[in-house]
């Protein structure tokens, strides 16, 4: 089985579930990869060999109110980011 930072699926829900109110001006797959990687960059990564132990890492960072805080500050900190420096074909100036 290939190795499978469960972070990335995490910040994905998050965002998913927070995506009204990050107001991003543009929701093409290419700004939310932008505030994925921006998120990514500053969150621990949390790599799995075995898919059995996925449940466990998510319910972990479900159940600790301050890490679920955390992931949730720096994609907002990302989607600010990426929603005044955007790099799509769909920005406006």
């Amino acid at each position: 089985m290939p190795i499978f930072n469960v972070m990335e699926e995490i910040v994905r829900n998050a965002l998913m579930e927070h995506m009204e109110q990050l107001r991003l001006p543009c929701t093409c797959e290419r700004c939310i990869d932008d505030v994925m990687a921006l998120s990514l960059n500053h969150l621990p990564p949390k790599y799995i060999v075995n898919e059995g132990a996925s449940p466990f890492v998510r319910a972990y960072y479900t159940a600790d109110r301050q890490g679920a805080a955390n992931i949730i500050s720096i994609l907002f900190q990302a989607a600010e980011t990426v929603s005044k420096n955007q790099r799509c074909s769909n920005r406006v100036d």
